[in-house]
């Protein structure tokens, strides 16, 4: 039995996504002009959204749209009002980043298919139940896993009933998705937010290892390594692309189709790929998918690389000798190329409509008779070329006779209160014909309720019309009694000490990565029982078994966790979990997700958000707020190194010694002269951090009464080769200012001096 796979391709514009449904997509995801990742692509309007679906459904096409942003709680009544469309639109899925959406689709919207955005970081055996028992049916994994994890990852799937999409060609982030906040500490500009501002493919000062794009990375492509996928398990192969046009789609899309049904057909694969080097690319690897993290992943290189490829390819066919005027007729040629591409694909989806339906309804009556609807449709037919028409018709009638009476005739005016709005996203009233309606007769009205009710069904594909949900009002519920809590975040063991100096929470942050069979930190944290286990964001493969298995043996009573696959088996443990800062924790809705959907007692609300939204944001019933008050900046987390491309490495490629031994730091520059210090901790993901500590007491007297405490991070992390400030003074003064000492915010900013709260004051 043939697999099925779905190619799931990207559109950010009506002319893209046509593109793509003619290329062959079996999807196309794309975004409206609110709520989506990609505030730079065109995106489409709603009305082109019911358009493009009724388009793509002739095509045996699916239509997702992309709600994949962080979602603050000002939003949600504008939010319901979108959902309450699209529930009676005949949409295919939703493609979410946020838990709060998670929630809200879940309670209040269940006929919408869920899909997890790849904004989720999904990338363990935890996390594929935890995102099912919220609701969705498919998810998008992390771009860094190679094929191995993958393959065990599918596994899981299967046993959850849970589809998985892998990217298989586009760009790709050198950052974990999710957790990149590369400009959010300066400007909000938030890719959580669909605001990316692509620091990444920045030019930087010229680095010591001689590179002026060091975080730039080529293009992903899996072109020739797709028997490898389907052998593994995967269900769809998504294209990135919602800011290329229909050109790039087109010709992604049409090769992907033709290399997938060809190995399909044959067991061999039968396209060379050459046609991916004429659109828009910055070279291509496959290095992620491989396990070979190299420094050829990088490229100096942000813009197009066609010419270079070209240049390239000839010099390999006919050696160095090849000549200057050789090379200028071959990328002229380029260029005629990219034109007829063009003008081909313009060309082949210049017959395909989104107009909406022509609508015509026609009203008679007559005594002792039914009132008579007659519905006449008429739309281009997009399957065949020079728009033809494609006209249905239907009759309805209601189940009473019509009857005298002079005071409540069903009239031209009755009819037109009632029928009117049927002019929406779908259709066109182009006729309202009442001429045949005898006067002085009626029925009961609510049959002509009734009636509008048949027609709506009718138009909707014959599904009854969902009603109208209203935003739910939630109830704030108070904090419980008590001071305010300082806790605070170590992850030197040495640390254990300065629990003789606070009465707080302390937090043990473990690492990203550990030894096969690493007991280690079994033995201490059960030697240290006051101590919190606290999880990184990022566990993938061997290192969240390891993980896993540290919270199986010891069993605390309370953990803080940044991962979601942790969090599910905590919940399965029945061990109390509070989830981190790095979940992105920016409404109330998320917070009663993560509380009623996986046993989740508290909740650290994100830094990115200001103090207005958080003011906003409701606490569910016995549920703990919490918030950091002072810590570094994480920028961005990579799998890749960020060593080879700025001070050089002797190393050609990472390997486990790498994650497990490598401490090295240093900085970049930017050209307008901003530092930021890339720093690699041993067992964690080398990251980028901002060159200011985040510190904000302005919190404390702002929103005191919202929170249940505050925590302070002492674990050193990116701050390079700076001098740390005494940690004994640090969380004293923190606790002086929280006991109303207010001199005490003078003292810590000379203790930090470089510091900034400008994510607290801009907000998303």
């Amino acid at each position: 039995m043939k697999p099925k796979i779905e190619l799931l391709a990207p559109g950010g514009d009506v002319q893209a996504i046509k593109a793509a449904i003619i290329a062959g997509a079996d999807a196309v995801y794309c975004g409206l002009d609110t709520f989506n990742a990609r505030n730079r692509a065109a995106n489409i309007s709603f009305d082109q959204l019911v358009g493009i679906i009724r388009l793509a459904h002739q095509y045996d096409c699916q239509i997702f749209l992309t709600l994949n942003i962080v979602i603050l709680e000002q939003e949600f009544k504008t939010l319901f009002n979108l959902l309450n469309k699209l529930v009676n639109t005949t949409l295919d899925g939703v493609i979410v980043q946020d838990m709060g959406l998670l929630y809200v689709l879940r309670h209040y919207f269940p006929t919408l298919d869920i899909h997890a955005s790849t904004q989720l970081t999904t990338h363990n055996a935890g996390q594929i139940p935890f995102l099912k028992k919220l609701g969705v049916s498919r998810v998008n994994l992390s771009r860094e896993l190679n094929l191995r994890e993958i393959t065990a990852l599918a596994k899981v799937g299967q046993e959850h009933d849970t589809l998985l999409e892998v990217f298989v060609h586009g760009s790709l982030c050198v950052a974990f998705s999710g957790l990149c906040y590369s400009t959010s500490a300066s400007a909000g500009n938030s890719g959580n937010r669909g605001r990316c501002s692509q620091a990444c493919r920045e030019e930087y000062e010229t680095t010591e290892s001689g590179h002026n794009f060091p975080l730039n990375i080529k293009d992903n492509s899996a072109f020739f390594d797709l028997p490898a996928l389907i052998e593994a398990g995967v269900y769809s192969f998504k294209v990135e692309g919602r800011i290329k046009g229909a050109s790039y789609v087109h010709t992604v899309i049409d090769s992907f189709r033709k290399q997938i049904d060809g190995y399909v057909a044959t067991g061999e694969l039968t396209q060379d790929g050459e046609r991916l080097y004429k659109v828009f690319n910055r070279d291509f690897t496959n290095a992620f998918l491989r396990g070979d993290l190299n420094q050829s992943m990088f490229i100096d290189n942000p813009r197009d690389n066609s010419n270079n490829h070209l240049v390239d390819k000839l010099k390999a066919e006919k050696g160095e000798s090849i000549s200057v005027v050789q090379i200028h007729s071959a990328q002229q040629q380029l260029q005629v190329d990219k034109q007829q591409i063009t003008s081909s694909v313009d060309e082949k989806i210049a017959h395909l409509s989104i107009e909406k339906i022509k609508l015509s309804l026609s009203f008679a009556s007559e005594l002792d008779g039914p009132l008579r609807l007659t519905v006449v449709t008429e739309q281009s037919d997009s399957l065949l070329p020079g728009q033809a028409v494609k006209t249905d018709s239907q009759v309805f009638t209601s189940s009473s006779v019509m009857i005298p009476s002079e005071e409540l005739s069903v009239d031209r005016q009755a009819i037109e209160k009632r029928f009117k709005s049927i002019n929406n996203a779908n259709y066109e009233l182009v006729e309202l014909d009442t001429q045949q309606l005898t006067d002085g007769l009626s029925i009961p009205f609510r049959e002509i309720t009734t009636l509008k009710n048949e027609l709506l069904s009718y138009l909707n594909a014959g599904v009854a019309m969902i009603a109208h949900v209203q935003l739910p009002k939630l109830e704030h519920h108070p904090k419980a009694d008590g001071p305010l809590g300082l806790s605070m975040l170590i992850c030197d063991e040495a640390d254990v000490a300065l629990a003789d100096v606070t009465d707080g929470d302390i937090y043990f942050k473990l690492p990203d990565a550990y030894k096969r069979g690493c007991t280690k930190y079994v033995d201490f944290l059960l030697q240290n029982p006051r101590l919190i286990p606290w999880f990184p964001p990022v566990l993938i493969g061997k290192d969240f078994d390891v993980a896993l298995n540290i919270l199986q043996q010891v069993k605390p009573k309370l953990i803080v966790t940044n991962n979601t696959g942790i969090a599910y088996h905590a919940e399965q443990l029945g061990i109390q979990w509070i989830a981190g800062p790095f979940l992105n924790t920016t409404n109330s809705y998320a917070l009663l997700a993560l509380k009623q959907g996986a046993a989740c007692s508290g909740a650290f609300i994100s830094n990115e958000i200001n103090r207005q939204q958080i003011k906003q944001i409701a606490r569910p019933k016995d549920f703990k707020l919490l918030y950091s008050i002072y810590h570094p900046i994480l920028l961005m987390a990579s799998r890749q190194c960020f060593f080879q491309q700025s001070v050089g490495c002797e190393k050609p490629r990472i390997d486990n010694g790498c994650m497990l031994s490598c401490d090295k730091s240093t900085s970049i520059k930017n050209l307008k002269g901003d530092s930021f210090a890339i720093d690699k901790q041993k067992a964690g993901y080398p990251s980028i951090y901002n060159q200011d500590q985040f510190l904000n007491t302005d919190i404390i007297n702002d929103l005191s009464d919202k929170f249940d405490g505050f925590m302070i991070d002492l674990t050193n992390i990116g701050a390079g080769d700076r001098v740390s400030p005494d940690k004994v003074e640090l969380i004293k003064q923190f606790q002086a200012l929280l006991d109303g000492q207010s001199e005490a915010s003078a003292k810590l900013s000379r203790l930090v001096p470089e510091s900034t709260l400008l994510q607290y004051q801009n907000g998303l």
